[in-house]
């Protein structure tokens, strides 16, 4: 059981709940992005028992975890945590949580947003306007995507791809998913390969965790694939798709669109997209509501009073289950 005071640790941006809800009860110590934070480290680190981490890019590896050697608990902000070594943690006995299922919903209305935004050219027409060219040019050409004859393939059935799908069987569209597994009681199509997948539907949803496993996972042959009438909406990670092999695709009109929430290097965009008119962007905006955030922050902090408790994390990760065991 931590102590009353425990020392916990915060690397990222100081949001306000996190930080007001944490210095209530432990001794906090706010690691500041400059030339100071190397000194505030050294200093506090045979204290540390607890962190917090407030999303990519701010990450916990395995050497930054190694400098804590009394953590127990790393309390990380967003239901992604590729920036976190879990490995590492669960070799050194260190619980990891995130933030699922308050999120959920959000992301999923935000993934629908995009996905007719890119298909229906919504930001396009909304330009087309402000830039004073309907009463000169006429009506807005006509969409050549629509919504009412495609087949969605969801890359990834996880929380957020099973609101999605739930969203879309409102549209009455056909459905199919890939993931690593079958999901059970899950009636839509199943397809142990991207590949076979991609050949038989004309949008792919990408809700798939990041990390080395899923790198690239949209490549060449899968937008081939996907053909020309094919869209790509990305609400995973960046490091899912390479960019060079979608930019290609779609500069050759390899497939018809795409629309991305998310890259490799954020706030960087690659050059490629930011040159292309038929494609949609956003910024990172999945779960980017007042509402939502504080849900998540309130979350991140929640994992660490409970373990203050000595009570189980609330959402400790799969690969770091309570209580944790150092391995031999």
């Amino acid at each position: 059981m931590a102590a009353d005071r425990a020392d916990v640790v915060l690397i990222g941006v100081p949001k306000k709940i996190i930080v007001d809800g944490l210095a209530a009860r432990f001794n906090l110590h706010v690691i500041p992005h400059d030339a100071n934070a190397e000194t505030l480290i050294a200093k506090v680190a045979p204290a540390i028992r607890g962190a917090a981490v407030t999303g990519a890019p701010y990450a916990m590896k395995g050497d930054m975890m190694a400098r804590f050697p009394r953590l127990e608990l790393v309390s990380s902000f967003g239901v992604g945590y590729d920036n976190i070594d879990v490995k590492y943690a669960a070799g050194h006995g260190i619980t990891v949580t995130h933030t699922p299922d308050v999120l959920n919903e959000e992301v999923a209305d935000t993934t629908i947003g995009l996905l007719l935004c890119t298909i229906r050219e919504f930001p396009q027409a909304d330009r087309f306007i402000r830039a004073g060219r309907w009463p000169k040019e006429g009506q807005y050409p006509l969409s050549a995507a629509t919504l009412r004859d495609r087949t969605i393939g969801i890359v990834g059935l996880g929380r957020i791809g099973k609101a999605i799908a739930r969203r879309l069987e409102g549209f009455g569209v056909p459905i199919a998913y890939h993931s690593r597994n079958p999901q059970p009681g899950v009636a839509y199509r199943y397809y142990p390969k991207l590949v076979d997948m991609a050949r038989d539907v004309d949008t792919l949803i990408v809700i798939t965790p990041g990390g080395a496993a899923t790198r690239h996972l949209i490549n060449t042959e899968v937008l081939t694939a996907l053909g020309p009438r094919g869209i790509v909406i990305n609400m995973a990670r960046g490091s899912v798709i390479d960019d060079n092999a979608l930019i290609k695709a779609l500069k050759d009109r390899t497939i018809h669109s795409a629309g991305l929430d998310v890259f490799v290097n954020e706030p960087e965009v690659p050059k490629g997209y930011l040159e292309m008119d038929h494609i949609v962007l956003l910024p990172h905006l999945g779960s980017a509501s007042v509402y939502t955030r504080q849900k998540m922050e309130q979350l991140v902090v929640d994992n660490l009073l409970v373990w203050a408790d000595g009570k189980p994390p609330l959402t400790p990760v799969p690969e770091t289950p309570w209580p944790p065991q150092k391995q031999a």
